[in-house]
């Protein structure tokens, strides 16, 4: 039997129907299947994955090959089997949720071949609003550096692997991490490679988000997170010498998988629970948060770490409250800089940079996000009708810039706004004349959402004025010449503030009467 040229791995547990879509997507390679072998392990599935496994096997005997195996938990160990199995050349992984695009296995392993690369990147596109990181798929590139590039943030095994490399380096999953047991092996993988390819010239790639969002890392615990953040981190500082190469590694371990459990959802744990989050992420920072480190951090995360590292359980729940907008900071302002002061500002048992709390950058642009509070209809002072839209911004800076550097507009129409200091922010109330409303509506009506723009710092920033909340005034009947339209301000699917203007025809007008009278009044 010849050698395939590739080998694709598939753990499989519970993803009817999407395993489905990841076989066909698989036997329909463009590469043939003279030149494929697809092991898939059933790691005790109950839902039918195992009947799909079998029907695939029976219609391509040879090609895909069915191992079986009691659930383990996770899918290191039905991985770590599968490569026991594999005989290709190369090794392809794939999660069983998720499919190749015809062409996939073809182009990587021809890269491969071409560049003499031990790892491929294809690139990887998320469906069903499934995130991917795409900094590293910026360009096809023959040679990419660990280290240097954007590799270190995509460290998922879907992948194009060298076996020899593999079996070489004697890699393999870690079978005692739940989640994230591809990383490590990723990781050295790249580490241990002699070239790393990407190729972003097409949709190799298709990461799905199942409807009950029930892939793995969407579903995984707390406590189980925390213990990967641990295990990752140890892993590289074990792999990985002390300086700059090991920090370029780090900051990705930092920023996504121990930063991520100081947000919201660590405010919600027990007080005991939260001390011993601290004490762990405490002793993960003491230990390898390096300068290093500490100055590529973007600035929410580095805050959050380093008052993890540095402060009491009490400050560090402070800051999380601020960061989750529960206790949002006043802003200083000075010499034309912006401050925020969240906790640990110009503390001096802490002695942190005051550059650490500039917000100069994005003044305009948070400043921008309002909250819509009410929608009314009112007069000015001549007595005629006005849309009153209110909103509250959280940030008390915003008083003090006064009326002109707010513009709230519904399209290209600006009101006339007001600001005035009030609850724990700023209160700005925007009154929009109803005849100028109607006088730049399309003849056939028109949706138009309600923004707010900020000038502030020499930047501006703007976003629809929302709410979380629905806000609506009554619907009004209005006349501009001879013409009635239907005028309602009210909410969006989104909690964007919408006003939607719609001509009243007489065809309009009789069937709404219709609609009240459907026996014509008798």
């Amino acid at each position: 039997m010849s050698q395939p040229d590739v080998s694709v791995v598939v753990a499989v547990y519970n993803t009817m129907p999407y395993l489905t879509t990841c076989l066909n997507s698989l036997v329909q390679q463009t590469i043939g299947l003279d030149r494929l072998e697809v092991v898939a392990v059933d790691d005790g599935s109950t839902d039918g994955s195992a009947a799909e496994l079998d029907r695939f096997a029976e219609r391509y005997p040879g090609i895909v090959t069915v191992l079986r195996q009691p659930n383990s938990g996770g899918p290191a160990a039905p991985s770590n089997r599968a490569l026991d199995h594999a005989r290709g050349r190369y090794v392809f992984f794939i999660g069983s949720d998720d499919h190749l695009g015809p062409e996939a296995l073809e182009r990587l392993v021809d890269a491969a071949d071409r560049w003499d690369s031990d790892v491929v990147l294809g690139r990887m596109v998320g469906t069903n609003k499934r995130y991917v990181h795409q900094a590293v798929y910026a360009s096809t590139r023959e040679d990419v550096d660990l280290f240097d590039s954007d590799l270190a943030w995509s460290l998922s095994n879907t992948k194009l692997f060298r076996r020899d490399l593999i079996e070489r380096h004697g890699l393999r999953f870690r079978e005692d991490m739940r989640m994230g047991s591809d990383q490590p092996f990723t990781l050295e993988a790249c580490f241990r490679a002699r070239r790393i390819s990407v190729l972003a010239d097409y949709e190799y790639y298709y990461a799905v988000k199942r409807d009950n969002a029930q892939n793995i890392t969407y579903a995984s615990r707390f406590e189980e997170r925390l213990r990967c953040a641990e295990e990752l981190v140890g892993f590289v500082v074990d792999l990985i010498e002390p300086g700059p190469r090991r920090d370029a590694i780090l900051l990705r371990n930092f920023s996504w998988e121990v930063a991520k459990l100081l947000q919201r959802e660590f405010l919600a744990l027990a007080p005991d629970a939260q001390q011993r989050v601290h004490d762990r992420i405490r002793k993960l920072a003491e230990a390898y948060l390096t300068d290093g480190v500490v100055a590529r951090l973007a600035p929410d995360l580095r805050l959050r770490l380093v008052l993890a590292r540095d402060a009491g359980l009490d400050r560090l729940r402070d800051l999380v409250g601020q960061q989750s907008d529960k206790a949002p900071p006043e802003v200083v302002i000075e010499e034309g800089r912006w401050y925020a002061h969240y906790v640990g500002f110009r503390d001096p048992s802490l002695g942190y940079p005051d550059e650490w709390y500039d917000v100069t950058d994005e003044a305009a642009k948070v400043m921008a996000k309002l909250t819509a509070t009410t929608l009314a209809w009112g007069r000015d002072a001549t007595g005629a009708r006005v849309l009153v839209v209110t909103a509250q911004s959280r940030w008390a800076a915003l008083a003090a810039l006064g009326a002109e550097a707010v513009r709230i507009s519904v399209g290209e129409l600006a009101g006339a706004s007001s600001v005035t200091a009030g609850g724990p922010g700023t209160v700005v109330r925007t009154d929009f004349a109803l005849d100028q409303l109607l006088a730049v509506v399309a003849a056939n009506g028109e949706r138009r959402v309600v923004r707010a723009e900020v000038t502030a710092s020499g930047g501006t920033g703007s976003s629809p004025l929302a709410t979380d909340r629905r806000v609506c005034a009554p619907r009004l009947l209005a006349r501009r010449g001879v013409r009635f339209h239907l005028v309602t301000p009210t909410t969006n699917h989104k909690g964007q503030v919408i006003v939607a203007i719609t001509p009243v025809t007489p065809r309009r007008f009789l069937a709404r009467l219709r609609r009240i009278w459907p026996s014509g009044g008798k």
